[in-house]
């Protein structure tokens, strides 16, 4: 058989409060493509579908109608857990009815033992989901005695491999923090100082392990323990990533292969450095002037509103870094003296994100007051 593994979509997600909705619709259908071209028996999500546990309407919209896409049109089913932007609870509401039509939402730790059967031409594969969760939710589950993010995670695991049917090829879907894996700047941490990390050693003995929440393609320990990385670069820290999916081809002795298959996007995130002429110049040239920018420039001496020069080449600019601008009073050099949000700006886009509604007017003359207040002691105290 072979399916596509996935994960960590984010729909709904806003980068430096641009909404990225229509780039992720964009590679969505470039995954649709490659569904119906390597004609697979199933798409996984491992986890992180939206960016938020009360996703706003159009992402909900954007979910439905590619679901209905995949199912509906390609009759391909489509297997999900949760990821910690997940809201296990909302995703899985009518998930008992759905399965009927091929949309199997894992996002309940009671049912980590239950799989979901896949019938192909050389047989059964079964799909066991992990959804995301922390020590004390495993605790209150099974009555056990769990403390860490580790224990917790290999106890599930345990729990599936004893229920497993033997010489029957399974999966696993699980969305953790492998520990050694790289991470990138757009990733929620699962917990404070580390905690979070699992191993790698409790997977071992799967035919293939899906796994979700770090954002770059990659695997860890075993060659198919495998991240497939976000769709979309979500932070400028990804810049250098290759996104995509991952192909995967099993039969009935396990693991036959794994492919990436490359998603474009259509803005991608880059990051470009120099002097600001010579950026400007060029940009009169560049056919992707439209990407999302992460400008550095080099320039040592004073210039007049060079985030307003670039944006007329650049127009997608958001965010500005002076590598080697020295004060006029003194020779120090600054690194990252960037022109990004001010401090209202920053809280205004977490009180969105976290909320879902934007700040009143009487919220935000609040809020500049309490800023201004708390610079003016800051001020005082030096």
């Amino acid at each position: 058989m072979k399916f596509i593994h996935t994960s960590d979509w984010h729909i709904g997600r806003l980068f430096q409060n641009i909404s990225l909705l229509e780039d992720q619709l964009h590679v969505l259908q470039q995954l649709k493509a490659y569904a119906s071209e390597y004609n697979v028996d199933a798409l996984i999500i491992s986890g992180d579908v939206f960016d938020r546990s009360v996703p706003p309407a159009e992402a909900v919209d954007a979910l439905d109608q590619f679901l209905d896409e995949i199912i509906g049109e390609l009759e391909i089913p489509v297997i999900m857990i949760s990821g910690n932007h997940d809201s296990a609870k909302r995703l899985r509401f009518g998930a008992k009815h759905m399965q009927q039509s091929g949309l199997h939402i894992l996002s309940q730790l009671s049912d980590v033992t239950v799989p979901v059967i896949i019938e192909t031409a050389t047989g059964p594969v079964h799909f066991y989901g992990l959804p995301y969760h922390d020590p004390v939710e495993v605790r209150e589950a099974f009555a056990c005695e769990v403390k860490t993010y580790d224990e917790a995670h290999t106890y599930l695991v345990d729990l599936v491999k004893d229920a497993r049917i033997a010489n029957t090829p399974a999966v696993l879907l699980s969305h953790c923090f492998i520990d050694g894996a790289e991470e990138s700047d757009s990733e929620r941490p699962l917990s404070i100082g580390g905690a979070d990390r699992v191993s790698y050693q409790a997977l071992e003995d799967f035919d293939y392990v899906a796994l979700g929440h770090l954002h770059g393609p990659q695997y860890k320990g075993k060659e198919h323990i495998r991240y497939s990385g976000s769709l979309l670069k979500y932070s400028f820290s990804e810049y250098k990533q290759n996104k995509g999916i991952t192909l995967v081809e099993l039969n009935e002795q396990g693991l036959v292969s794994t492919e990436h298959l490359q998603l474009t996007p259509e803005k991608d995130l880059r990051v470009i450095e120099g002097l600001l002429d010579e950026l400007i110049e060029q940009g009169k040239k560049d056919p992707r002037n439209y990407d999302y920018i992460l400008a550095k420039l080099t320039d040592k001496q004073d210039i007049l509103d060079p985030m307003g020069q670039l944006r007329k080449v650049y127009p997608n600019v958001l965010q500005l870094e002076r590598t080697q601008f020295s004060l006029s009073k003194g020779s120090r050099l600054v690194a990252d003296v960037s022109l990004k949000r001010t401090e209202q700006q920053v809280f205004k886009d977490f009180f969105e994100q976290v909320i879902g509604n934007a700040l009143t007017e009487e919220q935000n003359t609040l809020l500049r007051d309490i800023i201004a207040e708390a610079k003016d002691v800051i001020e005082a105290a030096e």
